[in-house]
């Protein structure tokens, strides 16, 4: 009997390896490129993510392990707020070149680099309205900024954190599945009395 249950072990391996192949594309979906977007994988882990020059109006959906990111020279004038809360190792972004239309809808942005890159505030220049037109975002205050009536909300309100929380619901249960499925390739078959 235990040639049986060694035989049957291949046969149970096969789910386990076509869950394992499930389980690596959605993690692959989960890094994807946005399509206007040339990516590159850096040594240091994580991606370098290329928009510069594409003609972009609005910001694309980042992979979350974005470590460098080039939206220069596009045509984007803001940026939604919580747009950088899921990219925790983001270090290096090159936003120069574009009409920023720095009022509230700019106040995130600005936010944003005063605690992650302070030298970046400098070197983004706006394009509008009249009175911030050719100034360094850097060198505008928040009552010139503006307020829209809103408050920037919590990083679980952006659309990308749900994204995030579904894929690793979705890979927890596959690891609970994959280990419930190896765990029973593994008990040995009792052979039934006759």
């Amino acid at each position: 009997m235990r040639r049986s249950a060694q035989a049957l072990q291949p046969a149970c391996l096969a789910p386990a390896r076509r869950l394992l192949f499930l389980l690596w594309l959605v993690s692959r979906a989960a890094q994807a490129c946005p399509a206007a977007c040339t990516c590159q994988a850096l040594e240091t882990m994580g991606l370098r993510v290329d928009c510069e020059g594409r003609g972009l109006t609005a910001l694309p959906a980042l992979p979350a392990h974005t470590r460098q990111l080039l939206l220069a020279n596009n045509s984007l004038r803001s940026v939604p707020p919580g747009a950088f809360d899921h990219l925790p190792q983001l270090w290096h972004l090159d936003a120069t070149g574009n009409p920023w239309h720095c009022d509230c809808s700019l106040a995130y942005l600005h936010l944003w680099l005063e605690d992650h890159m302070p030298e970046a505030l400098m070197q983004l220049r706006c394009a509008s309205p009249g009175q911030a037109a050719h100034r360094p975002l850097g060198r505008l205050t928040g009552y010139e900024l503006g307020s829209c009536g809103w408050q920037l909300p919590a990083s679980w309100g952006h659309p990308r954190f749900w994204w995030d929380l579904a894929l690793v619901a979705v890979a927890v249960l596959g690891l609970a599945l994959l280990a419930g499925l190896l765990r029973s390739c593994r008990e040995p078959v009792t052979p039934t009395p006759k």
